[in-house]
């Protein structure tokens, strides 16, 4: 690109149909940090292996020679997707830290599908190689009993049934919808995501204990403070992103030092910005997939707590915080191109590698939910709780037909109507008034008529 050219970004130099879309102002500068180390890669990592084959002995341990072989595979992939691999549509930081999480992917995917397909006894078990403390069944913490914001039987600390809720969770609350707002970019979506959770766990609590929560804990604390504060700030940073001025040079084209670090700090930020316009009542094709956009979220999180429920893994684990930050890494990514996807089809002909995979893994995850406790998940739900949602699957139903069916046939039959009435008017216009021009033509020649016969008589 041309030294100071304007461009736009989105994929990142073409401008896609109906979208709200900033402009970028780009240098062009190429340094050693954008251009691409392919071949430096493959040298190092061949260099690793023949150390690894000629000068190191090899520890007589299967079970250690097995895991060594298992991490040595995967960080070989990621060497190769990390520069072989497509481009998504983000490039900051960089775009190999986007292919990076496209092939952590890829390997948590697969992982996924080797537990599905072990026994329930050998799954649970083998998460003991990678940690010896796992595969013990461990008890599931409730939420809920006393249940009073202010317990007078309690005089040391009348308030303590909410200081015992202000745990880990709460700011894990907020930081997870501050980051899902800035994913999702619509306040509408975030807080139907939101109070639909809140109404998940309502409905199966009676499956995970862990769900049993006072009612203050899921409408004041959660929906109200934790996630309703999340969602404001993350708007607020949309606001920001949507109007920061995106103009980009090289570092070393910038004289002062003041400049360059707030160069180095603006590159964690986005080279460009979109603002996501879902506009689900537009026609069909975006109702179903916003539909299916707060399904699949809805369902990942679900996923978080059934997945340590019947792998027996503690909500503290590692484990659990490592699933929760690559859903962060690779959530953005996924949503921009499920965006791309539904708002340019002509485009954007298929969905997005990120995507694509995201999609596998949320099914995948709640497969192994189905297959490793079928007992829990098939507890029967209280008939009241299930009258809920049938109520609410038939609105939604009644609501589709009657946006994109029944309302569309009914506004094309009354444009049909008008149409033809304002035809048949037309019609009866053009015969009237040819009608009144023989009515006058006819009276001219009967007047005509009389004078000729007046001239007659006088002669």
């Amino acid at each position: 690109m041309a030294k100071g050219e304007w461009k736009r970004s989105g994929t990142d130099d073409i401008q896609l149909t109906g979208r709200s879309e900033c402009e970028v102002f780009d240098d062009g500068t190429n340094t050693f940090f954008w251009r691409a180390h392919t071949v430096t890669v493959l040298f190092i990592l061949t260099c690793a292996l023949v150390y690894v084959t000629l000068l190191e002995e090899t520890p007589h341990d299967t079970a250690y020679n097995t895991k060594r072989g298992i991490v040595a595979s995967i960080l070989v992939f990621l060497c190769f997707g990390v520069t072989q691999a497509k481009d998504g549509p983000f490039t900051r930081p960089h775009p190999a830290y986007w292919r990076f999480w496209l092939c952590v992917s890829v390997v948590y995917e697969l992982f996924l599908i080797f537990i599905l397909f072990q026994t329930v006894h050998d799954g649970r078990q083998f998460m003991k190689y990678i940690d010896p403390k796992l595969g013990v069944p461990l008890p599931e913490r409730g939420y809920g009993g006393n249940c009073l914001i202010y317990d007078p039987g309690h005089p040391a600390d009348p308030f303590h049934n909410i200081w015992d809720k202000m745990d880990g969770f709460v700011p894990a609350h907020f930081l997870g919808w501050y980051i899902k707002t800035l994913v999702i970019r619509d306040w509408w979506m975030c807080m139907i995501i939101s109070v639909m959770f809140e109404f998940l766990e309502y409905s199966l609590e009676h499956q995970l204990p862990n769900f049993s929560e006072c009612w203050w804990d899921h409408w004041i604390m959660d929906v109200l403070v934790c996630n309703g504060l999340g969602i404001y700030c993350g708007m607020k940073t949309l606001g920001w992103l949507s109007m920061k001025p995106y103009q980009w040079q090289g570092l070393w084209n910038i004289p002062t030092y003041k400049g360059k670090i707030k160069r180095i700090a603006f590159q964690f930020t986005p080279y460009s910005w979109v603002k996501f316009e879902w506009r689900p009542a537009s026609n069909l094709r975006r109702w179903l997939a916003v539909l299916g956009i707060i399904f699949t979220f809805l369902l990942a999180e679900l996923n978080t707590f059934y997945l340590k429920f019947v792998l027996w893994m503690p909500p503290e684990h590692y484990l659990v915080l490592l699933r929760l930050v690559f859903f962060v890494n690779v959530g953005g990514v996924a949503m921009r191109e499920i965006y791309d996807f539904m708002d340019d089809p002509k485009f954007h002909k298929k969905l997005g590698q990120q995507a694509w995979i995201v999609a596998a893994i949320t099914v995948t995850e709640f497969l192994i939910v189905v297959k490793y406790d079928p007992n829990t998940i098939m507890l029967p739900i209280p008939f009241f709780i299930t009258q809920c949602w049938i109520l609410g699957i038939v609105l939604i139903l009644i609501w589709t037909l009657w946006r994109f069916f029944i309302r569309d046939i009914t506004l094309r039959y009354k444009e049909t109507r008008r149409r033809r009435q304002e035809g048949s008017s037309e019609r009866d216009r053009v015969p009237g008034h040819a009608d009144g021009s023989n009515l006058a033509t006819s009276g001219r020649s009967k007047l005509n008529g009389s004078m000729d016969t007046v001239r007659h008589r006088k002669s």
